[in-house]
């Protein structure tokens, strides 16, 4: 049986997060600012659960990049918030 060291896997870190936006349309443009945040690798954000799954890149901080995925979240919708 073959077994992976630790170090040969990537650790992919994914967090989910509440958000608060008006429409969906304002949704899919926070979608796409936020998947171009330095430290992003993915994000989609679900309208109707009012959710947002980020899977960040490897070795970023969540607590570090976050903010920055919600300031450029709110140049598109002024008074969106993400509960991180």
């Amino acid at each position: 049986m073959n077994y992976c060291s630790y170090n040969e896997r990537a650790i992919i870190m994914k967090k989910t997060y509440k958000v608060e936006v008006g429409c969906a349309n304002c949704a899919a443009k926070m979608e796409r600012v936020a998947a171009r945040v330095e430290g992003v690798k993915a994000a989609h954000l679900n309208f109707m659960l009012l959710k947002m799954k980020v899977e960040f890149e490897e070795g970023a901080s969540p607590a570090d990049v976050m903010p920055h995925v919600l300031a450029a979240c709110r140049k598109i919708e002024s008074d969106c918030e993400i509960f991180f």
